[in-house]
């Protein structure tokens, strides 16, 4: 049997082995214990790809509210500067584990650097043009004759001329102001630009806790879809400790879970770990909106129906396609996706009924901020 990507899901049998304890505490209904990968915790190093933020307070929930621990790792939880960096990284080896934007992973990959992604995190990069709550721009063609603030290093830039065609509208009809990625969203509320290209997972929660209320038109709302962030590891780490994978995938699986159905107490921990976070005025509402933003992209299909974390391989040919196409750089070569994308150790975990229906109704306050 295969993962959706031509990747046998069968173990070789020192992996198969090694095993073992998992498969018995599954049969049993447990929880993966420790014994399943070693005898006392196995020490795993992870990199996030940006500071503490949404996407990736799961990784804080998974090490301090014990997911980890119950799967026989102690993780450390390091803070990335960048998907490329992270990805990097990892690929290097300097960590074992990882998380970077989705596109990121498969222009690297596209660069022949060793990286694969074996769960996804959420589903939706939230890519957009964002516009201040009372603005008179509605509709993407209403940006024709209006400043766009826009950075040509932030991940979003290289698919405006996409976005455009898609959304019916003339970019050559849009006068671009090429910013500063760490001024843009003030060029914004200055009324210095009247939009500006970017990630609704930075900007709105750096905005909205100050009053400013933005909306974002997003990319995917046309059609263009890119997964959000993707948990990664060296092809070789999974050759060569498959359990210790599975482990890892699985504590931060059941994280998202945690967070998508008890927001309030995974918004605690989150603060508890992140003190500089927690004493900010506006702290507890960036980091609501972010994690409100971040849960309702994992309200989709691919987890519904398939589990958390499974990546669902024809969207994924189709990023590998627009990410060559518009974002890779010359000379790059489209990856393998059988080697850089796998289900093996995604899907594991399902949202029940109630589950779900929780998710959504924690997730309903906060999708005036993207249409």
């Amino acid at each position: 049997m295969t993962d959706g990507f031509g990747r046998s899901h069968m173990l070789s049998r020192r992996n198969a082995l090694k095993g073992l304890g998992a498969a018995a505490a599954a049969a049993g209904g447990l929880t993966l214990s420790a014994p399943a990968i070693a005898q006392g915790a196995s020490r795993v190093s992870f990199t996030t790809s940006w500071i503490p933020e949404g996407p990736n307070l799961f990784a804080y929930v998974a090490r301090d509210k014990g997911f980890w621990k119950n799967a026989g790792l102690d993780v450390s939880v390091a803070r990335g500067s960048g998907s490329g960096a992270a990805a990097q990284a990892v690929s290097a080896g300097t960590f074992d584990f990882g998380m970077a934007a989705t596109p990121t992973v498969i222009i690297q990959a596209a660069k022949k650097l060793p990286i694969t992604c074996i769960g996804q995190i959420n589903y939706d990069a939230l890519m957009g043009v964002g516009v201040l709550a009372a603005s008179p721009i509605r509709a993407p063609k209403d940006l024709e004759g209006k400043k766009l603030g826009a950075s040509v290093t932030s991940g979003e830039y290289p698919f405006l001329p996409l976005y455009a065609e898609k959304a019916g509208f003339d970019l050559a009809k849009v006068q671009i102001v090429q910013v500063d990625g760490k001024v843009r969203e003030r060029t914004l509320v200055e009324k210095q630009v009247d939009a500006v290209s970017a990630f609704a997972t930075s900007t709105v929660p750096s905005l909205a806790p100050l009053g400013t209320d933005v909306r974002f038109m997003l990319f995917s709302s046309v059609g263009i879809e890119f997964y959000g962030q993707s948990l990664t590891t060296q092809p070789a780490r999974i050759e060569k400790d498959r359990a210790l994978c599975e482990a890892f995938v699985q504590g931060a699986m059941e994280a998202i879970r945690f967070t998508l159905t008890n927001f309030d107490e995974a918004i605690d921990i989150f603060l508890k770990a992140n003190s500089e976070v927690a004493i900010s005025a506006t702290g507890k509402d960036y980091s609501r909106i972010g994690l409100g933003l971040t849960n309702l992209t994992n309200l989709v299909p691919e987890v519904k129906d398939k589990g958390l974390g499974f990546a669902d391989p024809q969207k994924v040919a189709t990023m590998a396609d627009l990410v060559l196409k518009y974002a890779a750089g010359e000379g790059a070569t489209r990856p393998d996706l059988g080697a850089l994308f796998t289900n093996a150790f995604a899907g594991k975990i399902k949202l029940t009924a109630a589950e779900l229906a929780t998710a959504e109704r924690t997730a309903a306050a906060y999708r005036k901020y993207v249409g």
